[in-house]
């Protein structure tokens, strides 16, 4: 009689595609650093490069993310560049020289995942790619910066007890969490989340999402700017 005890494996979940990355940058010494620098992420695909957004999407749209650059030859508004892969179905990652704060303004208020200087450690980069790739965003000291010195800010008037709930909820703290901190009913500290999300969304800055929250939390000086990790 034959013994199957041998033959007995477990299960396992079949490995997931790479992340597929498109990159808009007309400097080709740029565009080979990330090349390289993604060589060796098993989960990062760099698939197509072009030095404009139309140029990408002519080539393909089925990318994850893409790392756009905010200074192009042809001119083009990192506005209308965003929007553009925005349509397409394509989260962007700015990745800047950091040298013109109003592009990166622009930029920021498009929608972007988050920008990221060139002058980085690889492994920031990396990080802040992989991230972005997955749909989080990204907050850096960059980008808050960025938003936080735009005049055309829409400022959302919360209560003082809508305030210290968001600042506590949007740092990392749990509903029941924040209800204990606070003295208010954990259904409560819910009810005050839907109210701040609604008023955030009535000025035309949604935040559906706990990450979302806290970048709006940044942008209207609620929380620190995240600092650097060149100041760790």
């Amino acid at each position: 009689m034959q013994n199957h005890d041998d033959d007995t494996c477990t299960e396992q979940s079949p490995p997931q595609p790479p992340l597929r990355i498109g990159v808009v940058e007309d400097h080709e010494s740029v565009v080979l650093g990330l090349s390289t620098l993604l060589a060796d992420q098993a989960d990062l695909l760099l698939v197509a490069s072009a030095p404009t957004v139309d140029e990408l999407l002519a080539i393909t749209s089925d990318l994850d993310l893409a790392i756009l650059d905010l200074r192009l030859r042809d001119g083009s508004s990192p506005t209308g560049n965003v929007q553009r892969l925005s349509a397409a179905g394509i989260g962007v990652l700015v990745f800047t020289g950091g040298e013109d704060s109003y592009l990166v303004r622009l930029a920021a208020a498009a929608g972007v995942l988050g920008v990221v200087r060139k002058s980085e450690p690889n492994d920031v980069v990396v990080q802040a790619i992989r991230g972005a790739a997955a749909g989080d965003s990204v907050i850096t000291t960059d980008w808050a910066t960025a938003v936080d010195s735009d005049p055309d800010l829409s400022i959302v008037g919360l209560s003082p007890q809508q305030l210290r709930v968001l600042e506590l909820y949007a740092s990392g703290e749990t509903t029941n969490r924040v209800a204990r901190l606070t003295g208010l009913a954990a259904p409560t500290v819910t009810e005050y989340l839907g109210r701040i999300r609604t008023k955030y969304a009535e000025a035309g800055r949604p935040a559906p999402t706990k990450t979302e929250l806290y970048k709006r939390a940044v942008e209207d000086g609620h929380l620190p700017i995240p600092r650097s990790s060149h100041q760790r």
